[in-house]
């Protein structure tokens, strides 16, 4: 299949970008499977700039299980502690601990990592 690589500047372009993406899929010849993966990467790219991943805090990430689970901060009582405890974590004055992470975590069944804090940048030296 010859063809060239489209640069995406456009949502129309993505479109056409993603159709190429589907016929090189197709293809076994290398040369189409090389293209792919340059397309591939340009949609990824343009996604990204377009759509940046945000990252949320343990907080938010709490509310928003709360919200979709029908739970007030009372129901959180039996995983991360007292009252006063689950209103600092809320308001995110307190940080959860491991064994808050593993009972929330077996609870709504969500990867550990979107209950962690979000890495901080190492210091330069």
């Amino acid at each position: 299949m010859e063809t060239t690589l489209i640069v995406i500047d456009s949502d129309a372009e993505l479109a056409r970008a993603r159709a190429l993406v589907d016929r090189l899929m197709a293809s076994d010849k290398p040369a189409d499977l090389a293209r792919l993966t340059a397309q591939a990467r340009l949609i990824a790219a343009y996604e990204e700039e377009k759509w940046p991943a945000c990252t949320l805090r343990p907080a938010e990430v709490i509310r928003y299980l709360m919200d979709q689970h029908g739970l007030t901060s009372a129901d959180l009582v039996p995983l991360l502690g007292s009252a006063e405890r689950v209103d600092d974590i809320l308001r995110g004055r307190r940080q959860l601990t491991l064994a808050m992470v593993q009972r929330l975590r077996a609870r709504f069944g969500v990867p550990a990592d979107l209950l962690l804090p979000p890495a901080s940048a190492p210091a330069a030296a």
